[in-house]
């Protein structure tokens, strides 16, 4: 059962998609669901997927948290000191939020409604 405030998806950059997934299949039996031409999801000790958009991927992993109450979560994250860099937006699935804590990591909040 998903917890507020608990680890819950870990998203990586894809870089060329179909080159990250080949290695991972090969290397260690990991499978994917393809979720559009830039976003493949795995479920292999934790969810999470490889997200090779233009503009949008990363650079880096992103850990995403999770919440049942997003906007209390993005109040709480803000009073507690950290900076929304993303507000709550759409996505297919939920919604969520991104924030830097004070050392600078960029992390993410997720919710299903």
């Amino acid at each position: 059962m998903r917890q507020d405030g608990k680890i819950d998806y870990v998203e990586l950059p894809g870089g060329t998609l179909p080159d990250s997934k080949a290695f991972y299949t090969a290397a260690f039996g990991w499978t994917f669901i393809d979720y559009g031409p830039d976003y493949a999801g795995f479920d292999e000790g934790i969810d999470g997927g490889f997200d090779s958009s233009p503009g949008e991927a990363t650079d880096r992993p992103l850990v995403i948290l999770y919440a049942h109450d997003l906007e209390a979560m993005a109040g709480k994250v803000a009073a507690a000191g950290g900076e929304i860099v993303k507000p709550i937006f759409s996505f297919p699935g939920g919604r969520r939020f991104h924030f830097r804590d004070p050392a600078g990591n960029e992390m993410a909040v997720w919710s299903e409604t």
